[in-house]
């Protein structure tokens, strides 16, 4: 086999990408390149400026991931890994692959739970999925004691393995189905959160990534989308005390609809909230 540099591999995966449809495939090259050789991506762009080589053994694994990305197979779930926020999550089949604006949802959460004026506040994620938005509460507000409850058992394997490489002691991993879980916890919660499923059952999805990988339950919510947020707002009514803040994420084309269901079900001042794109993809609202 002959000799090939790091930029020539860069420069052939990234074609192979383009082709494929990937949307970054720049991106998306020198992620898999750098994972193969345990490299971050400023490191591995600091070694492409030079004639260094690929090993047969990296040049056959990089070959075969460039494969599997070109196949549209997530990056996440060929790395095995997911940033979100600060933490680096383990994610593949079976469990909800965290998107970047989910961290803006989280960031809403964050600041309702660091606002309450109390010595150990209590949060809840409601369908934690891997564990994104339970582990960046617990993390970023560590004087909280966060329960996070899943009922896909592949999602909550994801979930503990998440749980325990973060090591964050005031947070609580539960395997149960959101409409009756955590009945201890009655009218003593400072916020809940949630990213439901919230696609309706006719829009399938147009990104390979999403429709062939990720799991249908995290993805659809009935025939309006809507089904598994009706229980969200239920459960969370229980679960909060007065004054309690709700946040929910869904589609950009929802918040009035949500509005709406929350306003009938008695929550008080719902709010829409933008993404960094400037798309209506969260709604908070206030336990009566």
């Amino acid at each position: 086999m002959n000799p090939v540099t790091l930029r020539a591999f860069r420069d052939h995966a990234v074609g192979v990408l383009t082709r494929a449809g990937v949307p970054t495939p720049e991106a998306d090259a020198e992620l898999l390149l750098g994972h193969v050789l345990g490299l971050g991506r400023g490191a591995l762009q600091a070694r492409l400026v030079t004639d260094a080589q690929l090993a047969s053994d990296d040049l056959l694994a990089a070959t075969e991931a460039v494969e599997r990305r070109a196949a549209r197979e997530p990056l996440q779930h060929i790395t095995g890994r997911a940033g979100f926020r600060s933490l680096d999550l383990a994610v593949g089949p079976g469990v909800f692959v965290p998107r970047p604006e989910t961290e803006s949802v989280a960031q809403i959460a964050i600041d309702a739970l660091a606002a309450v004026p109390s010595a150990e506040p209590v949060g809840v994620d409601l369908g934690t999925g891997s564990g994104a938005i339970a582990l960046a509460l617990a993390t970023e507000v560590p004087h909280a004691r966060v329960h996070a409850v899943e009922n896909s058992p592949q999602a909550f394997i994801w979930a503990k393995q998440n749980f325990r490489e973060t090591g964050a002691d005031n947070a609580r991993l539960v395997f149960a189905d959101l409409a009756d879980a955590l009945p201890e916890l009655d009218g003593v919660v400072d916020v809940v959160v949630s990213n439901p499923p919230y696609i309706p059952a006719d829009a399938v999805p147009r990104d390979p990534e999403v429709r062939l990988f990720d799991p249908a339950a995290a993805l659809y919510g009935g025939d309006d989308g809507l089904d598994v947020v009706r229980q969200v707002s239920r459960t969370a009514s229980r679960l909060l005390r007065a004054g309690g803040t709700l946040v929910i994420e869904h589609g950009e084309l929802q918040a009035a609809e949500i509005a709406a269901l929350l306003t009938s079900d008695g929550w008080r001042a719902p709010a829409t909230h933008r993404d960094l794109l400037g798309r209506d993809r969260a709604t908070s609202a206030t336990r009566a």
